[in-house]
């Protein structure tokens, strides 16, 4: 006999409960517990089937090689490994206004004049809306169409009557299967909805890209079973206020997840950035007290970035510690250290430190720089302009090794920086040997203070 189920499901997490409860037992959160329904259940098995697949050896599985589409947006295919494969489901996702919707529309156009029909499905804009957005772009193409549709069905419809090259999906949370009788966004129509696209794409070859909101915490919005069906998963990062955009892989299944690519916001759209070491240190005061220049990666690409530091006596009981682009947290235990090993004496002052350019630094190499840029701001001392620094701390004060060293290197020489202070576990599997270059080895706070400090 046929019924209808209800369960409760966890709009933050996913989890479900057959009864209501006012804080969900996976992620705590209060309030959270929306029901749903499943629809008509039966005591059939319902998953039964004879598809006839038999297992075989691996070696025996053919193996044919796969062209990419290549966007013509060179950071976006150095993301993805190459270019887009076909019947890949790709996720994107970042904070509102931060330009992912931008971004897809400059793929989508160019796709469209190198591999034909592109459709580009909007669930949050109006077919004129989507135009005034091209036109200011100037990213106009007969072979882009345009649909605004939120059913899932119709869609699919749509999709295996065209063929496009690609299809793009803005946003997942606004799209619905009508099997679902949840209202779109929700954790029952996300799953199901992704899982039909995941279909679509792997039975019709057809690349789909979706677009994702994300929460207050960063992470994308719905349950995290999303980022587990879809074959790539990219993060698209950046501060408004900034004029660079970070687009990273955090998962990719046709490539490394160690690349990333960076933009630049302008009037035109998403610039790609060739040289961003220089643009960042183009507006660099040399001989400034607080300011060393870092040599960090942003996945596998060197960068060189501005650290700078402002310390000065407070007018307080509590002395402030601020941090942009950089740990608060790591930025406290860095200056314990300076306190404790070096015998600075940074009780009374106000600390404040900043990554230039709005990119945030993860990476521990930048603990030496950061060090070394409060050192220099409280004696009120500079560092030689052409010196780079890199190397991790520990609690006793000690530099620890940082990885791709030689890398780092190579981008600064190519800037005209000539000193470099690096971990001197670093020192002996050094390949570099370019004419010129000063490498100082340290294997303390107190030596790579030596070092910079004449």
């Amino acid at each position: 006999m046929s019924k209808t189920k209800i369960h409760f499901v966890c709009q933050e997490c996913g989890a479900d409960s057959p009864k209501w409860l006012g804080r969900c037992p996976g992620c705590e959160a209060w309030n959270s517990m929306v029901e749903e329904t499943l629809g008509k259940v039966d005591g059939k098995n319902r998953h039964s089937t004879s598809s006839g697949a038999k297992p075989r050896p691996i070696t025996e599985v053919d193996n044919f090689p796969v062209p990419r589409l290549a966007t013509g947006v060179g950071e976006f295919d150095r993301v993805l490994g190459g270019g887009i494969v076909p019947g890949a489901l790709i996720l994107i996702g970042g904070d509102p206004g931060i330009g992912k919707s931008t971004m897809l529309l400059q793929v989508a156009c160019s796709v469209s004049q190198t591999y034909g029909t592109v459709l580009y499905v909007s669930g949050e804009e109006s077919a004129a809306q989507t135009k005034m957005r091209a036109e200011r772009l100037n990213k106009l193409s007969d072979k882009l169409l345009i649909m605004t549709e939120t059913n899932l069905d119709d869609i699919a419809v749509a999709a295996n009557r065209l063929k496009p090259a690609l299809m793009i999906i803005d946003s997942i949370q606004t799209m619905y299967s009508p099997e679902i009788p949840s209202a779109p966004g929700s954790v029952g129509q996300v799953r199901e909805s992704t899982g039909k696209l995941l279909r679509l794409a792997k039975e019709s070859g057809i690349p789909i890209a979706i677009i994702g909101h994300v929460t207050k915490e960063g992470n994308i919005a719905g349950p995290r079973i999303l980022e587990h069906m879809v074959d790539v998963v990219l993060y698209f990062e950046g501060e408004k206020s900034y004029a660079f955009r970070v687009l990273r892989a955090i998962k990719n299944r046709f490539g490394s997840t160690h690349e990333s690519g960076i933009f630049s916001m302008e009037e035109e759209g998403l610039m790609e950035v060739k040289n961003p070491s220089g643009l960042l240190l183009s507006e660099r005061a040399e001989s400034a007290p607080g300011s060393v220049v870092l040599a960090c990666m942003e996945g596998v690409r060197p960068l060189l970035i501005e650290i700078q530091a402002l310390v000065s006596t407070t007018c307080f009981g509590m002395p402030r510690r601020m941090a942009a682009g950089f740990d608060y947290n790591r930025l406290i235990l860095l200056m314990a250290v300076l306190e404790k090993r070096v015998g600075l004496t940074l009780a009374n002052q106000d600390a404040y430190v900043n990554a230039v350019g709005g990119i945030r630094i993860t990476e521990p190499a930048a603990d030496l720089a950061v060090i070394l840029a409060v050192a220099s701001s409280f004696r009120n001392v500079s560092l030689d302009a052409r010196t780079v620094v890199m190397g991790e701390v520990g609690l006793t004060g000690e530099v620890r090794m940082v990885s791709r060293v030689d890398v780092r290197i190579s981008e600064a020489a190519t800037m005209g920086f000539k000193r470099f202070v690096i971990p001197a576990g670093n020192m002996t599997g050094l390949k570099i040997r370019q004419q010129g270059l000063k490498i100082v080895g340290v294997s303390n706070v107190l030596e790579a203070m030596e070092a910079v400090f004449v």
